[in-house]
């Protein structure tokens, strides 16, 4: 286990600690604090800061919070989404949008890649298929060699360590996939490691817990009282799980493009593991202490989350807390 210790301004007045470990057992949950606005970067911009250059594959969220981030930073940030109502509304917001189709990479996206000095992956596999931009691994080296790219970093999931019966999970913990998805993960894993190895590439892999932010919350699930989707029904019956805010993500990002670091795979996670029911219960508590008057007791209803039971809001458009 290694700890990266980064400081700057939070909620709570100390430094913000990253202890890259999951765990899946805990006595009493205790819930990150995500730190507002704080970088591992000077906010004044040098001539230095504009030669940074990130491209990142798969502007999902994560993707989306780490480019906004990073151009207040003063870095040129481009990245790509798979379809055009996507890019039409990311490129409403500032943001620097490839239409790109990994399965049938264009040779004109590929060539823009050569330009940029980081490289973020956040393309999850395709069943099937397994890492559709691993497909083309000619291309894909022969594009590193020729370009700019100094450090690469894959976000993959912590779901690559199976069932693991309740036991302490760190790095060296064996990998041991139980699902399908989880076993394509670990597999583009070593793929985009060993690729960057051969163009002499730093490169590291996030294993990320559960991802939460803005929008994206128990809290949100709950205002927004829709059906669960199917990844989320999954998560119900799993007995403890770790999270991690994506401002965390972003920091721990910052910091292993600015610090040499040991290990090639990290765990980004806040280290607390908890039930999705106790999530959940301590979410339903923040929605009535601040909306009470939104809160009714029922006897029977199925709710979007359904181990919160005799609880429902009343049909009023609200806020994010």
């Amino acid at each position: 286990m290694e700890i990266c210790q980064l400081s700057g301004h939070f909620f709570s007045g100390i430094p913000l600690q990253f202890n890259y470990r999951l765990r899946k057992s805990a006595r009493t949950p205790r819930f990150l604090t995500y730190a507002n606005g704080v970088s591992c970067y000077q906010t004044e911009k040098t001539g230095q800061d504009s030669q940074n250059r990130m491209f990142i594959l798969g502007m999902g969220f994560v993707g989306q919070f780490f480019a906004e981030e990073l151009r207040n930073e003063g870095w040129i940030v481009s990245g790509t989404c798979t379809s055009m109502k996507k890019r039409n509304e990311l490129q409403e917001r500032g943001l620097d949008v490839l239409l790109f189709d990994a399965n049938q990479p264009e040779m004109g996206t590929m060539n823009t890649l050569k330009s940029y000095t980081h490289l973020l992956v956040s393309v999850p596999p395709i069943m099937g298929i397994g890492d559709p931009m691993l497909q083309h691994g000619e291309l894909l080296r022969s594009t590193m060699i020729d370009g700019n790219l100094q450090w690469l970093c894959y976000l993959s999931s912590t779901s690559v360590y199976g069932d693991c019966g309740g036991a302490c999970v760190d790095e060296d913990f064996l990998a041991s996939p139980t699902n399908e998805m989880a076993k394509l993960r670990l597999v583009a894993e070593q793929g985009w490691l060993n690729l960057a190895h051969d163009v002499g590439i730093k490169a590291h892999v996030f294993r990320l817990g559960g991802i939460y932010g803005p929008g994206r919350s128990a809290v949100d699930t709950i205002i927004k009282q829709g059906p669960l989707s199917e990844s989320q029904k999954r998560r119900v019956a799993k007995q403890f799980t770790s999270r991690v805010h994506v401002a965390d993500i972003c920091q721990a990002l910052k910091a292993c493009i600015r610090i040499e670091l040991s290990r090639r795979i990290y765990n980004i996670v806040d280290d607390d593991p908890a039930s999705r029911k106790e999530v959940f219960a301590y979410a339903l508590d923040l929605v009535e202490k601040k909306w009470p008057s939104l809160v009714k007791e029922i006897t029977s209803h199925e709710r979007a989350e359904p181990f919160v039971q005799k609880t429902t809001l009343k049909a009023t458009a609200i806020g994010h807390l």
